[in-house]
């Protein structure tokens, strides 16, 4: 669980309706169930609009990555080459056929330890490596696009509640009792497009890209040592030149 996450949505939600509270508002006011309903259904109409099908269901998935981040040890991921460095060094590329099995749950790793077993050129796995490579990273960007693309729009569709509860308070001023609810519909579906768009949305798009970075750099490492593997480079050396990916505070961890 990404404790960071929760914890900011907590934060969050506890500043804006404790700053209301402090100024003598009442929480009762910011429920606004019109209100949701024209910016919500709205964002949610406009990203449909704006993504095929796929891209959408892709994004409901990476939901998960927010609060369940994906394996992302690099230490091991160095450590585990190293591994392999030495069973090649021993054994030759062959040896490393069992672990194409022990893969079997991450198709890209599969697929580069079966193209060095198989003994294929380093430029032309380089080619192929670096093209699944673009694959993945263009495949998970979907959901990137997705919760940008609805951060953009929610502010938009709250500006359009606002001015349809203007539009209903216009059409009543005739009779005061109803003049208190179309404003209140016009501010809260101000701040609702607001509050997912800059507390939902966006920070999700952006949690999801600092999630995909780690993984292409994993990846990365995983095509720059399985090329050394198959040079021949010797694993200390290997692990060394594979620790110049990390930033300096993981480095520390893997070189004590």
């Amino acid at each position: 669980m990404d404790i960071a996450t929760i914890l900011g949505l907590l934060i969050a939600l506890a500043g804006i309706l404790g700053g209301n509270i402090l100024e003598g508002g009442h929480t009762s006011s910011l429920i606004q169930p019109t209100a949701f309903l024209i910016v919500a259904g709205g964002t949610m109409g406009a990203t449909f609009v704006s993504f095929p099908m796929g891209d959408l269901i892709k994004a409901l998935k990476d939901l998960k990555k927010i609060f369940l981040p994906p394996k992302e040890d690099m230490d091991q991921v160095i450590a585990d080459l190293a591994s392999y460095g030495n069973m090649a060094r021993h054994n030759g590329l062959l040896a490393l056929q069992p672990m194409v099995q022990e893969a079997s749950n991450d198709p890209f790793k599969a697929k580069a330890l079966q193209l060095i077993v198989d003994g294929t050129d380093p430029q032309q796995f380089s080619t192929f490596m670096e093209i699944e490579l673009a694959a993945y990273e263009s495949s998970e960007k979907a959901g990137v696009e997705v919760f940008e693309a609805a951060g953009g729009f929610a502010p938009t569709i709250g500006i359009i509640g606002a001015v349809l509860g203007l539009i209903h308070v216009m059409q009543n001023l005739s009779d005061p009792t109803k003049l208190g609810a179309g404003i209140a519909v016009a501010f809260v579906a101000t701040i609702y497009g607001l509050v997912i768009a800059n507390i939902v949305c966006l920070p999700a798009s952006s949690k999801l890209k600092k999630r995909l970075k780690t993984q292409v750099l994993l990846k990365t490492l995983l095509i720059e040592g399985l090329l050394d593997i198959q040079s021949g480079m010797n694993p200390r050396l290997m692990t060394l030149k594979l620790q110049g990916f990390l930033p300096p505070e993981k480095r520390k961890t893997t070189e004590s």
